[in-house]
């Protein structure tokens, strides 16, 4: 365990001396000061239209940065030959997986807390601690998920470019699946089904993350705790399947 947290110790000391806090903080100054344009724009219903601006806004904000850094990070450990010096000492793969990731949980559970911030005096304690809490289990399982991908790459474009086809794959299959299942024409051809059935298996194992912080939990009424429940079961065992891959595939690895 000393292993695991002297690396999660280092993995936030290297966000904060990369400036991640100030990226990120200028990153939701800006959005804020967009939504009161946004909201000002509007004739009515101006704070309805402020949080859902940045709502929507500060969870692609918090994704972005969050990943950006598990997969910069990683691959400035590959570049620079940084594991290679870790696995000389005495430190087991998979306690530089665990402490990777245990590092970069903790960064993003910050960065959702900052998300949260200007929300606070607009909408009720309830509704943004159940959005704060899914956004935070959204943030895990991205971290996760780029972890694994550039552990697996070892490069940045690739593992970036497949970390932003699963998110956006994740926040757009429910749709998907709704318009297959219901298509205006052509429902009963034999590309039309396997298309159908392709989108079914896929909605089984991945993420719905378009569930997960919904902006209408902050306007209109709080979700249920066992919602969130289910969210935190969901989120515990992809983090751990992930994690998991990502040590299978570091363990194969000859450095």
């Amino acid at each position: 365990m000393q292993h695991i947290r002297t690396l999660a110790y280092y993995t936030l000391l290297e966000a904060r001396r990369t400036r991640l806090p100030w990226l990120l903080g200028v990153a939701l100054a800006v959005l804020v000061a967009l939504a009161f344009f946004a909201a000002e724009l509007a004739v009515i219903e101006s704070t309805r239209l402020w949080l859902s601006v940045y709502a929507a806004g500060a969870r692609w904000i918090a994704v972005f940065i969050v990943c950006a850094h598990v997969l910069g990070s990683i691959t400035r450990e590959f570049n620079d030959k940084g594991i290679d010096a870790l696995l000389a000492l005495d430190l087991p793969r998979p306690h530089f997986i665990l402490g990777k990731l245990a590092g970069f949980l903790a960064i993003g559970t910050l960065v959702a807390l900052a998300a949260c911030v200007p929300l606070v005096l607009a909408t009720a304690p309830a509704a943004l601690l159940q959005w704060g809490l899914a956004l935070t289990l959204e943030l895990a399982v991205m971290a996760a998920f780029s972890l694994f991908c550039v552990m697996a790459f070892a490069q940045f474009i690739p593992a970036a470019a497949l970390v932003l086809a699963f998110y956006v794959l994740a926040r757009t299959l429910s749709a998907i699946q709704l318009i297959s299942a219901h298509p205006v024409s052509g429902g009963d051809t034999l590309s039309h089904m396997a298309g159908r059935y392709l989108v079914d298996a896929l909605a089984l194992v991945m993420p719905a993350l378009d569930r997960w912080p919904q902006t209408a939990w902050l306007i209109d009424a709080p979700a249920s705790w066992l919602s969130l429940a289910m969210l935190s079961m969901q989120a515990a065992l992809y983090v751990a399947l992930l994690a998991g891959a990502a040590m299978v595939d570091f363990q194969r690895r000859n450095f």
